[in-house]
């Protein structure tokens, strides 16, 4: 019985050490992607130039880049790019209350999963952010 406390115990400082680790390099500056070397035609190039352009765009302008909330989601509905460790966003507007129990304003208020609850409370959002990104949210739902 004692084994099993220890190794509980172990394992559960593991995971969240792991946790830390793995949030602290997402959540650090995730605008440093590699790049990868291509050979395109000029309109092509232009084209995702332009896409590159208006995505970086929409991913500094919005509340979720202001929350940190790209270094683990993206919203693929309004092609915001972010991390991949999350669930897209496209949706949650309409499948929060599903998924958790509690309609998506309650749920930024106090979310119901570990994970958003330690984001959620070292990052609490303001009446007015959280306004912010449930209209972001919403246009995402309606866009897809």
């Amino acid at each position: 019985m004692q084994k099993a406390i220890i190794s509980f115990v172990i394992f559960a400082l593991l995971g969240f050490g792991l946790g830390y680790l793995v949030f602290g390099v997402i959540m650090g500056d995730s605008s440093k992607q590699p790049q990868v070397g291509q050979t395109e035609t000029n309109d092509e190039a232009t084209t995702k130039e332009e896409n590159a352009a208006a995505t970086s765009s929409a991913n500094e302008d919005n509340i979720l880049n202001q929350k940190g909330c790209l270094g683990c989601h993206s919203v693929e509905a309004l092609n915001i790019k972010g991390g991949a460790v999350g669930p897209d966003l496209s949706q949650a507007f309409v499948n929060v209350e599903g998924k958790h129990g509690k309609p998506i304003e309650e749920f930024l208020k106090e979310p119901t999963s570990a994970v958003m609850s330690g984001v959620i409370s070292k990052s609490p959002l303001t009446d007015d952010e959280r306004k912010q990104v449930l209209d972001l949210l919403k246009q995402a739902s309606e866009a897809k």
